[in-house]
């Protein structure tokens, strides 16, 4: 006889979160309300500097169901969504940002998708509100790149905001990669996906946390993480470049030796020089990306410090500490 699908956790990273997390635990609350389900609230603080965490205990103290587990500094997004999958206990988890753009409604679609029989339920966003259109224009484009460059089937418009399975939960807590992708992962590890469509409503309070450098970080963890096809293009390229200048060789002696003229101009022997020490530093450059992830993976350093958990109904210690 099949297990019961009982209980689901929602995994909340927090990086200086103050000023939502007052709405945020109020929507939660009236979920829970509505979705029985949700036993576990895990919020993950990133090192935060400013009061968040301060801001949990104080609205989370008297309720039930509630962890916050802190990191000793800033690892990042994706790990923070790690280590929370690292210590879920439910059947179930939905992972969400603290923003409230991934909607709770849509939260509970997920679980009546899961129950159907689904291990992974992802959100699809059909509008982006409240973002430039350059962000709108990058994004979708990069998940188009990403697609044709790692030939993975990852869903197009997509974030990390999904449900999975306890199956799913498992299979991932295999990974040990020290700059996950989460995403992509998630793709790549296959069981039974689909896919609902939203609208993702603009932050209710605060500031993004990613700004351009950071998405740019991870889109390149994310394309190094899963193909080698850059390396492949680079070479292809290399080899291309190389041709035409053996063609350009040849041409000069032939002017120089059979034509009796020497080939003027030094703009475009400068231009030619400068083409390919430019094409040579940018594969360089792609190298050394490679080779840092490499580095980064035979290190084998823990990929996040944990410095704190607590939960509701438990006296907290040493809350100067986080303040």
């Amino acid at each position: 006889m099949a297990k019961s699908k009982k209980n689901v956790s929602l995994l909340i990273p927090l990086f200086n979160e103050q000023e939502v997390l007052p709405l945020l635990v109020t929507e939660i609350e009236k979920f829970r309300v509505e979705r029985p389900e949700i036993s576990e609230i895990i919020f993950i603080n990133d090192g935060s500097s400013d009061k968040t965490v301060v801001r949990v205990l104080e609205l989370t103290t008297s309720l039930e169901g509630y962890k916050l587990v802190s990191f000793s500094k800033n690892f990042g997004h994706q790990l923070a969504v790690t280590a929370g999958l690292d210590l879920v206990t439910t059947d179930a988890v939905i992972i969400m940002d603290a923003d409230l753009q991934d909607p709770l409604e849509v939260a509970g679609k997920m679980i009546d998708e899961w129950k159907k029989g689904y291990d992974v339920v992802y959100g699809i966003r059909e509008s982006r509100e409240g973002e430039t259109y350059f962000k709108r224009i990058t994004a979708k484009a990069f998940y188009r790149f990403f697609k044709w460059l790692t030939d993975l089937d990852i869903p197009l418009d997509t974030g990390d905001f999904r449900l999975l399975s306890r199956p799913v939960i498992q299979a991932y807590q295999q990974l040990n990669e020290q700059q996950p992708f989460v995403r992509g992962l998630v793709s790549w590890l296959g069981f039974n996906q689909t896919g609902i469509h939203y609208h993702r409503e603009k932050r209710k309070a605060g500031n993004t946390k990613y700004p351009l450098s950071k998405m740019l970080r991870l889109a390149t963890h994310a394309v190094t993480s899963f193909s080698d096809k850059p390396l492949r293009i680079a070479t292809h390229l290399g080899v291309s470049v190389s041709m035409l200048a053996v063609v350009g060789i040849i041409w000069v002696f032939y002017a120089r030796l059979i034509l009796d003229t020497a080939v003027p101009g030094w703009a475009s022997s400068l231009v030619i020089i400068l083409f390919l020490g430019g094409v040579q530093m940018l594969f360089l450059g792609l190298i050394g990306v490679y080779l840092s992830r490499i580095y980064a993976e035979v290190k084998q350093r823990p990929r996040y410090i944990i410095k704190d958990v607590w939960q509701s109904g438990e006296k907290k210690k040493h809350i100067s500490d986080e303040v």
